[in-house]
């Protein structure tokens, strides 16, 4: 049986959102293309139906991953009192919930060390999608022209990620919690 163009697009972004949850949660080769796929209720054999390449699918869910950080980092931010934006991104990225849930936090954190090492090919791509979350971010960020807002955007967000990194090695939930709110209260106290 034949399905529609719309059909498609469905399966397209199912295959997606479970690759992006995936592979944060597991890394860059928990996305193994029979997982993926049988996670959408699909052969091995449909893959090449929606993706070129094995590369393509990963960057496709790096992108999805960011995306869905970026949204709920910005709707915590325009939800915020004025002024307000940044702190409410430190409180919602460095939450236990998002550090005990990876497949639902920022790739960065899930996945930096691999990202530095993914193929050559690849990095141009995984470049452009960090651009885009700072981008996206940095009119969220403390100061007063685009050059401070950047600035404050490397300094939070590069502890962010550390600290999210660093919590989720630790093994009691009472220490992962210890390290995220030094870690907010500091960056809260830092601006």
């Amino acid at each position: 049986m034949r399905y529609g163009t719309e059909h498609k697009i469905e399966i397209h972004q199912k295959i997606v959102k479970d690759a992006s949850r995936r592979v944060r949660a597991e890394g860059l080769s928990g996305a193994a293309v029979s997982v993926v796929m049988n996670d959408a209720g699909l052969t091995h054999g449909g893959f090449y139906k929606h993706f070129d390449s094995k590369e393509d699918l990963l960057l496709e869910s790096l992108r999805e991953g960011f995306r869905e950080i970026e949204d709920s980092l910005a709707n915590a931010a325009e939800q915020s009192p004025p002024g307000e934006a940044w702190k409410a991104i430190v409180k919602t990225y460095l939450s236990l919930e998002l550090c005990e849930h990876p497949e639902r936090g920022c790739p960065l954190a899930a996945l930096s060390p691999e990202l530095a090492r993914a193929d050559k090919r690849m990095k141009p791509r995984i470049v452009a999608e960090l651009v885009n979350y700072k981008s996206r971010m940095v009119p969220f960020m403390p100061g007063r022209q685009t050059k401070d807002k950047e600035r404050a955007f490397f300094a939070i967000f590069s502890t962010m990620i550390g600290a999210v990194a660093l919590a989720r090695l630790l093994p009691d939930r009472t220490m992962r919690e210890k390290v995220l709110t030094n870690t907010r209260n500091f960056l809260l106290r830092s601006f």
